[in-house]
């Protein structure tokens, strides 16, 4: 739980308590399972990461063995260790074990197997449809009523049993549980043993096939609800009404609808849904990345990230806010989560701004403002940069290269606000005693090997999980350098541990993302969506963006960020591409959108994080946070106007645009902020406008004219006189 995180040692009670509760509002409690429960869930945690390690780093698994074990692993550990929820909750749960019961006991007892058993249900349901209830009970069907019959007391036994099991064992599994783990490993077994026969009858779906994927289609969506809560799932929910009703559906979304069999082996016993491109994406990149990070924190070299920018940079204007911005960098490059790495390097940062005079406000804002750069910086940019790899064709490594100068652009953003607003309020460097910069890297420069390897090997055209599982192997090497840090059996085992678990949040979108594009899929949404993008925007690619732009905030208030980075992914690109936007382009812009709601009001989950630790005011912190985060918005424009950002053209024209686009960084830094030498007047603020427009615009020209203003701008305060430097303690 949050509360025994190291990393928020430092933190009072109340505090730890305030960030345990935002982190579990963003993933619901896990149970604390001890015997026999903590072995089974230990050694499945254990097996899933052998299993992917072994495919990466000796031989590449069978395709329904890389994605089967991958969702077989994280569904059953799901059920296993999040609970239902409320007595309501435990209840339907309930209801829904004993309809599976009563389901199975019939099929295997009553009729001639499951096979005969769905024949009969659909005898009994076309019956209905044609001639009438009356009719469909006229006719020889009565063993049907059997599930009932044998439902309700299968539903008098496990209601009572589940709710005395969540209340004397609240941190085991309760019956339900178990049976809906079965039930789930059962499907996902099925489509495993059955993978090669069920392409050769993909259409033609025989009655077994269609009952496991109702059931697998079902327990996929409650994995969500227990690990995510209502919202996507809803959503989830909401698309298969979408796929169900498409004749009865105003004419800029109908469609001549599917029927619920239809839609449901669709979306689970196809490559298109639950095991399609996320699964695929988890299995083959992020959860070895995500295993990777746990090592990599667990070898030491999170105190290294914090000290290296606190050397460098400390002692200057502001310095505890740039320590935040190069430590979050350096977290956020191998973290899949901004609010992990807001609470990994904030728990040391925050309160260090508080001591160096920042509001707490401004404080906790800064650090989630950095925190969401580490999802745009290789070498391995959350799951984002892994699925644009699958979904744009290109080799991942080329991903890293298109990534590295926006990368660093934003942080260079955030780096001058900072500075600028440092230097607007008058505050110093950090109060701490720091060791010199020199020696703090030259007693932890290995920590970075790990980063080096992995980055190389892919640059040298290794496979990203294989670069991965040497570059996990070297954490361990790394890890014995020093004797307070090095890795035996038991810290390994707790990495593996770590690592599994990790990797449960973001498994548990795979079920409803597998619907939600599933069914765009089957729809044809995706090109309805760019046609209404297209009649609103008419001819104005700015109209565009900003329609895509609200679609991905509204989108990410209830999705996780890489879920909607794929969702709109899958909708916008196409309308981008009427506008001449190049594909992988159209994807960077959705994909730096696609992280607004980490920081911008209502949702901004990670700005809540840095409001906990900061002990401020969330909705201020939020707001104050997007404006340290503006670049965010500026980076998506220069990749739909100045497609040299993403190295497509001569190698002047690239080099001027990133010229541009660093110089223009600065200055807006100075623009954000309203201060260059002294806090700007009215008509000074304008020309910094002005001027920090013109230096974005990637031409010798604008650069001169952008330089001339700013120049202009300098001279005119120069009668500046700076604030005092304080280090007063918030």
């Amino acid at each position: 739980m949050a509360q025994d995180d190291p990393a928020l040692s430092g933190l009072s009670e109340a505090d730890r308590k305030k960030v345990a509760e935002l982190l579990e509002k963003d993933a619901k409690t896990v149970r604390r399972v001890s015997g026999p429960w903590l072995w089974l869930t230990s050694a499945l945690s254990a097996a899933m990461v052998l299993v992917y390690f072994y495919g990466a780093g000796f031989q590449a698994l069978s395709t329904e063995l890389h994605l089967g074990v991958y969702v077989l692993i994280t569904f059953v550990l799901v059920f296993l260790l999040y609970p239902a929820g409320g007595r309501v909750a435990l209840a339907c749960m309930a209801a829904l074990s004993a309809l599976l019961v009563a389901v199975a006991l019939t099929g295997l007892f009553v009729f001639d197997g499951p096979t005969a058993f769905y024949d009969q249900i659909t005898a009994f349901r076309e019956t209905w449809e044609y001639d009438g209830l009356a009719a469909a009970a006229d006719k020889d069907l009565g063993r049907l009523w059997l599930v009932p019959v044998l439902a309700l007391p299968a539903l008098l036994i496990l209601l009572p049993l589940d709710l005395w099991l969540g209340r004397r064992y609240s941190h085991a599994p309760t019956a339900s549980d178990v049976i809906m783990t079965a039930a789930i490993a059962g499907a996902v077994l099925y489509w495993m043993s059955q993978f090669a026969l069920l392409n050769y009858r993909a259409g033609a779906e025989n009655q077994l096939d269609k009952l496991v994927s109702i059931v697998g289609l079902l327990l996929s969506l409650e994995v969500c609800r227990r690990v995510l809560g209502w919202s996507i799932t809803l959503i989830g929910v909401g698309m298969i009404a979408f796929g169900l009703f498409g004749p009865y559906l105003p004419e800029l979304f109908a469609h001549r609808g599917f029927g619920f069999e239809r839609l449901a082996t669709a979306l689970f016993i196809t490559t298109n849904g639950v095991f399609g491109v996320m699964a695929s994406v988890l299995a083959t990149y992020v959860v070895l990345f995500i295993f990777f990070g746990a090592f990599l924190q667990k070898s030491g070299a999170g105190k290294f990230f914090i000290e290296l920018p606190l050397a460098l940079t400390g002692r200057s204007v502001g310095g505890p806010a740039k320590v935040a911005v190069i430590s979050s960098a350096l977290f956020g490059s191998v973290s899949g989560s901004a609010i992990a790495n807001t609470v990994s390097s904030g728990a040391f940062t925050i309160p260090m701004m508080k001591r160096a005079g920042f509001k707490p406000h401004v404080a906790g804002a800064i650090e989630p403002a950095a925190s969401i750069g580490g999802m745009f910086l290789p070498p391995v940019m959350g799951a984002g940069g892994f699925l644009m790899a699958e979904l744009t064709g290109l080799p991942y490594s080329q991903i890293m290269l298109l990534s590295v100068g926006p990368a660093l652009l934003y942080f260079l953003g955030v780096f001058t606000m900072v500075h600028f607003y440092a230097r607007r309020e008058g505050l110093a460097g950090a109060v701490e005693e720091m060791p010199p910069w020199r020696q703090v890297l030259k007693a932890g420069w290995y920590y970075a090997l790990p980063l080096v390897i992995i980055t190389v090997m892919m640059l040298m055209g290794r496979s990203p999980g294989n670069a991965a599982f040497w570059a996990t192997l070297s954490c361990i090497a790394v890890s014995w350098v020093h004797k307070d840090t090095r890795m035996g059996p038991h810290e390994i085992w707790d990495a593996i541990q770590v690592g599994a678990r990790n990797t449960l949040i973001i498994g548990a979108t795979v079920g409803v993302i597998g619907v939600i594009v599933g069914v765009i899929s089957l729809t044809g949404m995706g090109l309805k969506f760019s046609d209404l993008v297209i009649s609103l925007a008419g001819d104005s690619l700015a109209i565009a963006l900003l329609l895509v732009a609200i679609a991905s905030l509204v989108l990410g208030m209830g999705v996780p960020v890489t879920a909607s980075y794929l969702i709109v992914a899958v909708l916008a690109v196409p309308a981008f591409g009427e506008y001449g936007v190049a594909a992988i382009a159209a994807h960077m812009i959705v994909y730096w959108l696609s992280q607004d709601s980490n920081i911008t009001p209502p949702v901004c989950v990670a700005a809540y994080a840095g409001a906990a630790i900061a002990g401020s005011d969330p909705w201020k912190t939020g707001w104050m946070a997007f404006v340290f985060a503006k670049m965010l918005y500026v980076m998506p424009v220069l990749f739909a106007y100045v497609p040299a950002m993403l190295f497509m053209g001569t190698t002047a024209e690239i080099a001027s645009a990133f010229l541009s686009a660093t110089l223009g960084t600065i200055a807006f830094g100075a623009f954000s902020m309203g201060f260059l030498r002294r806090r700007t007047k009215l008509y000074e603020w304008l020309l910094l406008g002005a001027g920090t427009f013109l230096l974005y615009w990637p031409t010798l020209l604008t650069d001169a004219a952008g330089l001339a203003i700013f120049a202009a701008v300098w001279w005119l305060q120069r009668d500046a006189v700076l604030p005092r430097a304080t280090a007063s303690s918030a």
